[in-house]
């Protein structure tokens, strides 16, 4: 059954079917040109770093889903655009999952399904001025609404998400410092929703010019008057990063690099040394010599160092495992309680219902044995840095808005994300994973440091901005920052992921609205069949 006030037939111009509308009415060409207009929005994010492309980027697809003629159709273009979206955006990871990958984006890009249908039910047809306003809040919301599903941990974690494009974006930090990612993804898609109804809706070009308008004032206010937090001073901070080191003896020849490197620090007055993640291969309580080492390194340049450890642990008691955890270690050993890293790759480092999907291991490079998780989150303190507080991350726990938020909750004065990610050094990963530390310094109103093994090693201070220069993927050695620290806390520190909450209630105001129309509107009566007379002719109504 057809949509109502959905479908091309209204806006397609007399004379004929044109070569692109005879190929969208295929389902082989629709299909691709689904699967290729929601793959266009990672154009937005590193290594391509488009991040202006955004605000256009999601208008073809609308365009797309917008002329469905029926509501399958409709789901099924949002489908597809989110295949396309999802392989786009984690597509380096083909060479670790290989066609499994696809398999995980057909998975995931359901949830795109819909909100297609919701696409179509708003922007289909002749939406009226008060549909297509309500277009431009509701349809970012359903949007917001699919990034919040699959950032959760089990469904690959909050990489990709609309909003972290704008990572560079001076304005755009300062409204992710108000309402987190969250609120920048609600801005980026609401202008697309705009421009899709100034694009094809004449009749509404009116109301999309004025839903532009609101939210160029809108995110105006947020970044003229969202509090920030206040300078405190600076603290020395470098980062260590041996670069790539393969073949037999690679943990060790690492290590001993990463020794050297540190070295080289004696005499610059550093606070802190960070290591990337998985620097030490062995389980540091049970290795004295490698933690006397590490301890040299500490009185030789004056300064804690904060390694990684990736190893199985003796002493874990029924716990006992691989974890992977952040260790300082100070002029006498380790200091202070340990971080073990809490939120885990899937498929990298564990493999979601094993008994089932086990089978992966043969086809990629899935873990073989899943890593033991953390329990809770740790604040270190750093007596000899002036009480420094810092709290720790690892590898793609940068990723999540709530864990960063956690910790800056918990006291933290700088945040410290160990990362590797050299399975993927030749592709836009590195890029992507440093772009985050940018959204989570501003959201917190901390400073962040992203130290990894063998690049993109950055450095963000309190507001997302780029302090010195990052060491890329071709660098081995070591960097000193001048890291400014802050007093005081954000809106979303304070209040949370509030957008997340508001497009709830929009959603939930559409949908009962919705709902009392249908109760409202009598259902339509289907005519009998006629009945027929003896010789076989219908009766006539009223004879």
């Amino acid at each position: 059954m057809p949509m109502r006030d959905s479908g091309v037939a209204a806006d397609r111009p007399a004379g004929g079917a044109g070569p692109s509308e005879r190929l969208l009415g295929t389902r082989t060409g629709r299909g691709a040109a689904a699967v290729l207009a929601g793959a266009l929005p990672a154009l937005a994010f590193p290594a391509p770093s488009l991040w202006w492309f955004a605000y256009v980027a999601l208008v073809p697809w609308l365009l797309l889903v917008r002329s469905a003629g029926t509501g399958r159709r409709a789901a099924v273009d949002g489908w597809l655009g989110g295949l396309g979206f999802m392989l786009a955006v984690h597509h380096w990871l083909m060479p670790s999952l290989h066609v499994f990958i696809v398999v995980l984006a057909a998975l995931l890009g359901l949830l795109w399904a819909p909100w297609g249908l919701l696409v179509a039910r708003l922007l289909g047809g002749s939406p009226s001025v008060g549909r297509s306003l309500a277009a431009v809040v509701v349809v970012p919301s359903g949007w917001l609404m699919i990034e919040l599903v699959r950032s959760w941990e089990g469904l690959g974690g909050p990489w990709g998400l609309l909003g972290a494009s704008q990572w560079e974006v001076r304005p755009a930090l300062r409204i992710a410092s108000a309402g987190g990612v969250w609120l920048v993804s609600l801005l980026v898609v609401a202008v697309n929703t705009a421009l899709t109804l100034l694009v094809a809706v004449p009749s509404a070009r009116r109301a999309a010019a004025v839903a532009l308008v609101a939210c160029a004032l809108c995110a105006g206010g947020v970044v003229a008057w969202a509090p920030q937090p206040r300078e405190a001073g600076t603290v020395r901070v470098a980062v260590v990063q041996p670069g790539v080191v393969d073949g037999p003896g690679s943990v060790d020849r690492r290590f001993a690099r990463g020794e050297e490197l540190t070295r080289s620090l004696a005499g610059r007055g550093v606070d802190l040394v960070v290591w990337g993640e998985s620097s030490v291969g062995v389980d540091l309580s049970h290795s004295p010599r490698t933690v006397s080492r590490l301890a040299a390194l500490s009185r030789a340049v004056g300064a804690d160092v904060l390694v990684n450890m990736d190893a199985r642990r003796r002493d874990g008691g029924d716990r006992a495992g691989i974890f992977k955890s952040a260790v300082l270690v100070g002029a006498d050993g380790p200091v202070g309680e340990r971080y073990d890293k809490m939120r885990l790759v899937p498929f990298g480092e564990y493999v979601p219902a094993r008994a089932v999907l086990g089978w992966a291991t043969s086809v990629g490079k899935a873990a073989g044995e899943d890593r033991i998780r953390g329990e809770h989150p740790v604040v270190m303190d750093l007596p000899d840095a002036d009480g420094l507080r810092v709290g720790p991350l690892v590898c793609f726990e940068s990723a999540f808005p709530d864990m960063s938020r956690r910790l800056a909750g918990d006291g933290a004065q700088l945040l410290v994300a160990q990362s590797s990610t050299s399975t993927f050094q030749n592709s836009w990963a590195p890029a992507q994973h440093a772009s985050l530390g940018a959204l989570r310094a501003a959201e917190t109103g901390r400073p962040m440091v992203h130290a990894t093994l063998t690049g993109v090693s950055a450095v963000y201070g309190p507001g997302g901005e780029g302090v010195g220069a990052p060491l890329g993927t071709d660098v081995s050695g070591a960097e000193v920052y001048d890291v400014p620290l802050a007093r005081g806390t954000t809106l979303y520190v304070r209040l949370g992921a509030w957008p997340v909450y508001a497009a709830l209630a929009a959603l939930a105001a559409f949908l009962g609205a919705a709902g009392v129309r249908m109760l409202r509107t009598p259902a339509r009566v289907r005519p009998g069949r006629p009945a027929r007379t003896a010789g076989g002719s219908p009766t006539r109504p009223g004879r």
